[in-house]
């Protein structure tokens, strides 16, 4: 039996979920914007108490790696690594747009969400990269990658290669409502990001002894942050 923490913080939504054998048995998410240095730890917290799951019982601590919010990573990352490097556990990294996807097929699953031809169609998970950039990738509806990563910025053209054909191309995520009348053929769904969509893919990686490194770990930025000068007086 195993037992995995969840944290995803790679957006605006801090989550944080317990999993065992990869089914989710509680979980906790806010989005009321980023406050994840202070609700990460509270959610953590409230988890344990609730199940009644010591934190030397768990028997390793996940976290969506990206791409995301260079913050919201930063947080969740350290806070994973920290909890490893007290309690001796190793660290699982799932790829937060693989974890999106997962969401969606759950989503979908349970009559939450509707596709017409889902066993067809491609699915794009979206996280928002400010203006009209995303971070995304394509996947199948078992959840197989069928692209790279990628930080588009994008056109009438993206994507072109999926979205030929009768196939239907499924948007979702931050990022992909502002892209809805770019992409006039592609179908936009409700799926937001969830610690609920490391819990399998964690058990996953855990039975096939794929962990990280706690020392050097970072998290999947795709792209380098850059610092700015701020345009607003500060005097």
């Amino acid at each position: 039996m195993s037992l995995i923490l969840c944290i995803e913080t790679g957006t605006d939504i801090c989550s944080v979920g317990i999993a065992k054998e990869g089914e989710l048995l509680s979980l906790r998410e806010s989005d009321e914007g980023r406050d994840h240095a202070r609700k990460v730890a509270v959610f953590v917290d409230e988890l344990l108490r609730e199940t009644g799951i010591a934190p030397d019982e768990l028997d390793a601590v996940a976290v969506g790696k990206g791409p995301g919010s260079y913050t919201g990573l930063r947080i969740g990352v350290s806070f994973a690594k920290g909890l490893c490097y007290g309690l001796r556990k190793p660290l699982v990294a799932v790829g937060s747009l693989d974890a999106l996807t997962e969401v969606a097929r759950e989503d979908y699953e349970a009559g939450i969400v509707a596709v017409d031809d889902w066993e067809r169609a491609w699915l794009c998970p979206m996280v928002d990269a400010r203006r009209m950039e995303v971070y995304a990738q394509i996947f199948d509806t078992a959840g197989v990658a069928r692209s790279e990563v990628s930080a588009e910025i994008v056109d009438a053209e993206s994507f072109a290669a999926f979205r030929r054909g009768d196939r239907p191309f499924v948007i979702f995520g931050s990022g992909a409502r502002k892209c809805a009348g770019v992409l006039p053929d592609a179908q936009l769904i409700e799926v937001t990001p969830s610690a609920r969509g490391l819990a399998r893919l964690a058990q996953e990686a855990f039975d096939e002894g794929r962990t990280e490194d706690i020392a050097y770990f970072e998290p999947f930025y795709l792209k380098d942050f850059v610092v700015t000068t701020t345009r607003k007086s500060l005097f």
